[in-house]
């Protein structure tokens, strides 16, 4: 059984989610939470193996909350919900340490799926929310985006090969096709990646497209920064 806390301001809300997540076999509803700040409470107290976070709440918003749990319960994956899909929001909850971020108009079926899959240590974005969110990094010249996102650099420890294979999983590959465009292995494509990830301080794909993109590796029109 997972087992999941939900976190919303509406109670109705709170109650839907309930009410779509309590009858599948292998998901058990533990608890609700009407903020951020209870939520992190009810999480440190009932353990729960997923949190379907809202991002805006009172007293504590989603982010903060999802960047607490990271902080001090980093084995709860949070997946969070907004009725708001604006860009700034999901880079902020991934960037929090979030494993997914899905609007909440998703289907019964994709809302149980996405918390199966962050369970599993997955990271979840919908595909449109995803597709937009590179696609304005991409138009977006590094002058004009936030000082957040200026202030991001290379690692400079990082080597030339996994710089490469960054920038590859950057513009979309998969393990498979970064293989065959450097004419290595996949097993070798993961190590790379395992070491790009801990030398970048993040924990999926989609926090490292989004660090390829706050740092310039990746620019509009152009394969590298």
């Amino acid at each position: 059984m997972i087992r999941v806390l939900i976190a919303d301001d509406q109670p109705l809300v709170r109650r839907g989610l309930a009410l779509i997540l309590g009858p599948d076999p292998g998901l058990e509803v533990v608890g609700e939470a009407e903020d951020g700040a209870r939520a992190v409470a009810l999480a440190r107290d009932l353990r729960p193996d997923v949190v379907v976070m809202d991002i805006r709440m009172p007293v504590l918003d989603g982010v903060q909350a999802t960047a607490e749990l990271a902080r001090t319960l980093p084995e709860v994956r949070v997946l969070a919900l907004s009725t708001f899909d604006m860009d700034e929001y999901v880079v902020a909850a991934l960037r929090a340490g979030a494993y997914g971020f899905l609007p909440k108009d998703v289907s019964p079926e994709e809302l149980g799926a996405a918390v199966r899959t962050v369970h599993g240590g997955e990271a979840v974005v919908a595909p449109r929310l995803l597709t937009r969110l590179l696609s304005a990094y991409v138009r977006t010249p590094a002058p004009a985006r936030p000082a957040a996102a200026a202030a991001a650099a290379v690692p400079p420890d990082m080597t030339p090969r996994e710089r490469e294979i960054w920038q590859l999983l950057a513009t979309g590959l998969e393990n498979a096709e970064i293989a065959a465009e450097l004419d290595i292995s996949v097993s070798t494509v993961k190590n790379h990646i395992t070491g790009i990830f801990g030398k970048l301080g993040v924990r999926d794909r989609a926090q490292a497209v989004i660090a390829a993109y706050e740092s310039g590796l990746v620019e509009a029109g152009r394969g590298s920064g």
